[in-house]
């Protein structure tokens, strides 16, 4: 499931009771809903997609790698941008280990038994 589709999924649990709500508030038939968050969103009109991301405050931003924004992730970004350097360096660096743990669990671990040794 790709990561727009786990992200609408999630929010219309958050924001709405059902897909059923959901689907009455914005005029969407929820079949169309179910079968977009069963199959995934990318087989949806442009339209019906923004008009969930719309009414759910998802915003997509552009790049290679588009991302789409919920509350959560601007809220994070926000308080990024008021750390000084020195926080944003920290940031930066507990990220870069956090995505190694997920992304190279070996890797991680070899990491991890390296720290541990040097306390």
């Amino acid at each position: 499931m790709d990561e727009l589709t786990k992200l609408i999924k999630t929010e219309i649990k958050k924001q709405f009771r059902s897909v059923r709500q959901f689907s009455m508030y914005i005029g969407v038939p929820q079949s169309t809903i179910v079968t977009a968050l069963q199959k995934g969103i990318g087989g949806t009109s442009f339209e019906t997609i923004m008009r969930i991301c719309e009414v759910l405050d998802i915003k997509p931003v552009a790049g290679e790698n588009p991302v789409f924004m919920d509350g959560e992730k601007r809220e994070l970004l926000e308080r990024y941008s008021r750390l000084d350097a020195e926080g944003k360096r920290a940031v930066r660096a507990v990220t870069a280990i956090e995505l190694l743990r997920v992304s190279d669990p070996e890797e991680y671990s070899n990491l991890d038994k390296k720290l541990n040794a040097a306390e």
